[in-house]
C-alpha cells in the first residue's frame, strides 16, 4: 500500500468491545473539524428480509463467523467509500477498520475453533489481496487501551442484546489480540507495521469528564498534524473549541 498525496487521509479509532469508541468519535467530531465515520452496525442488524448478522454470529459463532468477517470487510468498505465521497474535511476518522477485524476479531474466531483451518486460510488470502490492491494505507491508528474488566462493566451498562452472551474472557482475550496487534506489532504485514500508534489510556470515563476529553483531543489532534504532509505548515484540521 503506497501513500498518495491526493487521496481522502484517513485515521482509525481502535479498541476493545466496551472501550468507548463510538463516544470518542462524537467527541472527536465535537472539538476537530473531521468527518466521523461510524462503524456500520446497522447494516449488520438487518442485513435485508429481517436478517441480523450480527446476532446470529454471536448466538452460533461457529456457523456464523467466517460469514460475519466476510460481510463485516465488505460492508466497511463500503461505508467508508460511501462518506469519503461527501466528505468536506481533509481527514477521515473511522471507528475501527478491516485491519482489527484481521488481527484481532477474525483471528481471535480462528484461534476458538469459531474459523476451521480452511476458513482461516481462505479469509487470510482474499483479505491481504483486496487491502494490497484496493486499499490506501492508514495515515495512524488511535488506540483506546483500556482494561478488559473496565470494557466489560461498560458493556455491560450499555446492555445490548447482541452482546449479551459476551463474557469476560472473550474481552480479555480481544484485549491480548489489540496490544498484540497495535503495541507487540506481532505478525503484521510491514505495511501496517510502519503505520503509526497513537496509544491512549482511557481507563478513566472520559464521556462527562471535559477535562479529560481535552487531553485526549490535544493529543489526536497534535499526531493527525504530525503525520499528514501540509502546505506552508498549515494544519489539516482546525480545533473548534479546545
Amino acid at each position: 500500500m503506497q501513500k498518495d498525496p491526493k487521496r481522502q487521509r484517513y485515521f482509525i479509532i481502535e479498541g476493545n468491545i466496551g472501550a468507548g469508541k463510538s463516544t470518542f468519535l462524537q467527541i472527536l467530531k465535537q472539538y476537530l473539524n473531521v468527518q466521523a465515520v461510524v462503524e456500520p452496525h446497522e447494516q449488520w442488524q438487518n442485513v435485508g428480509d429481517g436478517h441480523n448478522i450480527l446476532e446470529q454470529f454471536y448466538l452460533d459463532p461457529k456457523r456464523w463467523a467466517y460469514t460475519f468477517q466476510s460481510y463485516a470487510f465488505v460492508s466497511r468498505i463500503m461505508n467508508q467509500q460511501a462518506h469519503a465521497r461527501i466528505n468536506p474535511y481533509a481527514v477521515q476518522v473511522l471507528e475501527r477498520s478491516v485491519f482489527s477485524d484481521r488481527y484481532c476479531f477474525a483471528y481471535n474466531a480462528h484461534e476458538l475453533g469459531y474459523m476451521n483451518a480452511l476458513e482461516w486460510k481462505l479469509y487470510k488470502e482474499w483479505f491481504a489481496w483486496l487491502v494490497d490492491t484496493y486499499m490506501s494505507q492508514p495515515d495512524g491508528f488511535i488506540y483506546l487501551r483500556t482494561k478488559p474488566e473496565i470494557c466489560y462493566e461498560r458493556l455491560q451498562k450499555r446492555s445490548r442484546e447482541e452482546e449479551a452472551t459476551v463474557s469476560l474472557e472473550y474481552i480479555t482475550r480481544l484485549h491480548d489480540k489489540h496490544e498484540q496487534w497495535l503495541v507487540d506489532k506481532q505478525g503484521v504485514t510491514p505495511a501496517i507495521q510502519e503505520v503509526p500508534v497513537l496509544i491512549l489510556d482511557c481507563d478513566s470515563e472520559f464521556e462527562n469528564d471535559r477535562a479529560e476529553q481535552e487531553r485526549h483531543i490535544q493529543k489526536v489532534g497534535a499526531f493527525v498534524t504530525e503525520h499528514i504532509p501540509t502546505d506552508a505548515n498549515r494544519s489539516p484540521i482546525s480545533p473548534i473549541s479546545i
